[in-house]
């Protein structure tokens, strides 16, 4: 029995310390009331009514609070997982809000299947093969395409698409229907948020402590909210053609049976639900495993991936669709105090107390205010900083974000993500065709050798030393052969050639017929073989091949005692 209980409550609730539980407390409480405007504005991004913002944060919350890795991360809806839905799901728009509802838990129920089943067979390293240029590209696209996807609700002019050309095709073909009253709400409340947002040095800290002026910053939008609503009864905003959100449901999220696909169905989403499945993973992991670093914790990324997956799989059948960790709301709990999962925990019980008790009151809430949150959110998330940093010192990598970013802009989120990362690897596939072959000498003096061309080192006119930087395996052997037979020309008395192994760590089957062709190549020249400084895993491999068996020269431990032994003949 023990052992039992001990799978089912977590560590975390184990060893809860009462002292932290006030902490808890105000964080979740903090969290709960400022997100709930985010959570509304997520859910219309996903093509759903206001209220399934609410469900999704509370079913994944609690599973995830339960199981996940992180003590701190908040998981919820957010703006990435809200438009992946939105864009998998847009051929199903025209079938009703039930049925797509329906349609976007199933969804979720996928991705968070594919998530566990990645968290069961260990696949967390997967998560290093995503380059950086690669996720910031991406959710930078991502984050103009959103920005853009908000307009409809700010100015009233119904667009849509997949990419920014259907976006700007749409708003040019149905801008007579711009509405100015819903564009002046937008505007001036997107305005507000911006001011707050990104000027709170001049519009709060002027005038009140760093504390306060934290604080302000922060319930600023929920203030915004309440001020919104106050003005569109009084203005009667919803009978002059200004879209509010209407009376939400009250009552908690029911325990649905997601909708049971055809094999077409199951065929057309399971793309895009493998690549949110790996967004999700990605970003969340990120913010889990930063603020595991911050705080002195260790990180589990197939814990991660298995908190996500049931949080996601328990969300499918609870009326939710995807979610994943969230950058603000994460850094708010953490900010605010939280020490454990439970105040995740509070957090939910202030989405239910908003389903109760807070529903109707919600109901004048304009669109346009949801749209203008999204808006100014998503600005932080377009990532100028890494294409800069990217173009200065790694230009691969800059390719990498342009691509991903133009490609999300152009063909939609999952084209673009799989451009990206077919340009990522590309540039992988590249760098390692192309491996750095260095011609060595000897330090004066010492036992180290380097470069000829950045050093002042000792040759010897009977011995050329190459040192490869890289593993040699079939993208890369030939380059690797033409550079020696390139050097042996550029140094024709060198009849002594030794091979440095030290930065090889594994040589395939093509590398090692390139090695057993290029003794014999240098042997009819009346020049030898030799190597130092191999691996002991790379001996294991090679040591019974012709490589070593058919050496003309010999195997050193070391490049100096190569060179003690081959200088003078």
């Amino acid at each position: 029995m023990p052992s039992i209980l001990a799978r089912l409550i977590p560590a975390w609730l184990r060893q809860y310390q009462p002292s932290t539980l006030p902490t808890d407390i105000i964080a979740g409480l903090v969290v709960g009331v400022l997100v709930i405007p985010q959570s509304l504005g997520y859910a219309v991004l996903a093509g759903l009514p206001p209220v399934y913002g609410l469900y999704a944060a509370i079913v994944p919350v609690i599973v995830y609070a339960w199981i996940g890795s992180s003590s701190v991360q908040a998981v919820g809806p957010v703006a990435i997982t809200a438009i992946m839905t939105a864009s998998s799901l847009h051929p199903y728009a025209s079938q009703g809000v039930q049925q797509y509802a329906l349609m976007a838990s199933l969804l979720s129920l996928m991705v968070g299947t594919l998530l566990w089943l990645a968290g069961r067979l260990k696949l967390g390293w997967i998560m290093q093969f995503i380059s950086r240029g690669v996720s910031a590209g991406f959710i930078s696209g991502a984050a103009v395409l959103i920005f853009i996807s908000q307009l409809k609700y700010v100015t009233a002019i119904p667009i849509a698409g997949n990419g920014l050309i259907g976006y700007l095709s749409s708003m040019q073909m149905y801008a007579r229907q711009l509405h100015p009253l819903t564009l002046l709400i937008g505007v001036i409340a997107f305005m507000l948020l911006v001011a707050n947002r990104y000027g709170s040095k001049w519009v709060w800290q002027s005038w009140l402590s760093s504390s306060y002026a934290k604080w302000a910053e922060r319930l600023f939008p929920l203030i915004l909210l309440v001020i919104a609503i106050v003005l569109s009864i009084g203005l009667h905003w919803s009978t002059k053609g200004v879209a509010t959100i209407g009376s939400i449901p009250q009552g908690l999220p029911t325990f649905t049976l997601p909708y049971v696909p055809n094999f077409d169905e199951v065929l057309d989403l399971l793309p895009g639900a493998g690549l949110m499945a790996l967004i999700i993973f990605v970003s969340s992991s990120s913010v889990a495993n930063n603020y595991a670093r911050l705080r002195g914790e260790s990180f589990d990324a197939n814990r991660e991936l298995t908190g996500l997956g049931l949080a996601n799989m328990a969300g499918g059948f609870f009326q939710s669709f995807a979610v994943a960790g969230g950058f603000s709301r994460t850094a708010i709990n953490s900010d605010s105090g939280a020490k454990t999962p439970v105040a995740s925990l509070v957090t939910v019980l202030v989405m239910i107390a908003a389903l109760i008790a807070f529903g109707n009151a919600l109901a004048p809430l304009p669109y346009a205010l949801l749209g203008a949150t999204i808006m100014a959110s998503i600005i932080s998330l377009i990532d100028v900083a890494t294409l800069q940093a990217a173009w200065q010192r790694d230009r691969l990598d800059a390719a990498s974000f342009m691509s991903a970013f133009v490609g999300v802009l152009i063909f939609g989120l999952n084209t673009g993500l799989v451009i990206g990362l077919m340009v990522s690897f590309a540039s992988l596939i590249w760098q390692s065709s192309k491996p750095h072959v260095a011609i060595v000498g000897q330090l004066a003096g010492t036992g180290h050798f380097r470069n000829i061309n950045r050093h002042n080192v000792v040759t010897f006119s009977n011995l050329l030393m190459l040192r490869i930087d890289e593993s040699i395996f079939f993208g890369n052997s030939e380059s690797v052969h033409h550079r020696v037979v390139q050097a042996t020309r550029q140094y024709p008395d060198a009849h002594e050639i030794v091979l440095i192994m030290s930065a090889v760590n594994h040589i395939d089957l093509t590398g090692q017929e390139m090695l057993i062709s290029l003794n014999k190549e240098l042997l009819s020249q009346n020049k030898h073989l030799n190597f130092s400084f191999i691996k002991g895993p790379v001996m294991d491999i090679i040591e019974n091949t012709p490589i070593i068996t058919e050496l003309s020269g010999h195997v050193y431990l070391s490049t100096m005692d190569a060179v003690d032994a081959l200088k003078d003949i």
